[in-house]
């Protein structure tokens, strides 16, 4: 048997590139259990925290001038890993988000004694873009919509997530999670298991009631399902739970087939939802909690897009600026915009 001191010496004599590998992979499995333990995150949340530290991790052991490990990140390093960050192009938004994982990382490697301080302590977040997001109107939303096959066996679960996903204003990861347990249809609400695994109740319309209803009988009830599934909602043809991409595969190729030259994902049916409640005097506070938004400054978003619809809606039907229009001799067109 080695002697412990023998087993130390030779620990020692390890590669130093080894040895940072090691404790990173070491304090990023750790750091993987603590979030899906302790911080009860769901799973997407968890790859997405887990990504952002091996980016982290990457430039520790590739990019910097010296190598360092999770035990001694320090402030200079976090700042450094910023500006690679900005040289490669990547967005405000994405630096915020990337830094977010990096501070979860940071309060664990503080809970496990690993480093003394918060090295983040003093460095603030690259301020945000207010970029506003593609919204559908009514009629876009409906051409998608009726733009589904129903001749084909697949139509009719695709319009019944289609009609979820706006009627609810949905995350795909929420639609496809979807359990039948959760939908009480007498009161016309689901119970929705969103971000952090934190639960909400929303109202679902009586058309896309009547559309899963439709979906279950002609569609679902057919199906061989895998042990495991038999609470989901939305199935794929095996009888299996149907992934994000599907979804975003099928929402794309039918706003195609409708016409829409926008650049659109599922993410458009929720943005239109809250917009459109917005644009029709819903209490922002309401449309918060349906959204499931930690904070209203994510909700807030949407009163600038109803502000620019207002804009554009008076541009358009005021007497004064459609009299003004015609006195400059200017022609508009029917956002209310001068034409060239």
């Amino acid at each position: 048997m080695k002697s412990p001191t023998k087993q130390s010496n030779q620990a020692d004599k390890r590669n130093p590139e080894d040895r940072i590998s090691a404790g990173w992979g070491t304090a990023i499995r750790g750091f993987r259990s603590w979030l899906e333990l302790e911080r009860g995150l769901s799973a997407n949340s968890v790859e997405a925290y887990v990504r952002d530290v091996q980016r982290l991790q990457f430039f520790a052991s590739n990019l910097y001038e010296k190598t360092f490990t999770p035990a001694e990140i320090h402030a200079v390093h976090i700042e450094k890993f910023l500006g690679q960050l900005f040289d490669e192009g990547l967005s405000r938004n994405s630096q915020s988000r990337i830094l977010s994982g990096v501070r979860n990382f940071s309060r664990f490697l503080q809970v496990e004694n690993i480093i003394s301080g918060d090295p983040l302590e003093l460095i603030d977040s690259p301020r945000p873009e207010r970029k506003l997001p593609d919204v559908l109107s009514v009629e876009e939303v409906g051409s998608i919509i009726n733009a589904i096959d129903l001749s084909r066996k697949e139509g009719i679960r695709n319009r019944a997530i289609l009609e979820t996903l706006y009627s609810c204003g949905l995350r795909v990861s929420e639609v496809v999670s979807l359990r039948i347990s959760l939908i009480d249809e007498v009161e016309g609400m689901i119970r929705v298991v969103g971000k952090g695994n934190k639960e909400r109740l929303i109202p679902i319309g009586e058309t896309a009631l009547n559309t899963i209803a439709r979906y279950i009988e002609e569609y679902r009830n057919f199906l061989d399902i895998e042990q495991g599934y038999e609470d989901t909602l939305f199935l794929g043809r095996r009888g299996r739970e149907l992934t994000r991409q599907m979804v975003f595969t099928m929402f794309r190729r039918t706003a195609a087939e409708a016409g829409i030259r926008k650049s659109v994902s599922p993410h458009t049916f929720r943005h239109s939802f809250a917009t459109h409640l917005m644009e029709s005097g819903a209490d922002i506070r309401l449309v918060q909690e349906m959204l499931g938004h930690a904070s209203i400054s994510s909700t807030e978003i949407y009163t600038h897009i109803d502000q620019r619809y207002l804009r554009e809606q008076i541009m358009k039907f005021h007497p004064r600026q459609q009299t003004a229009g015609k006195a400059a001799g200017i022609k508009t067109d029917n956002k209310g915009k001068a034409k060239t």
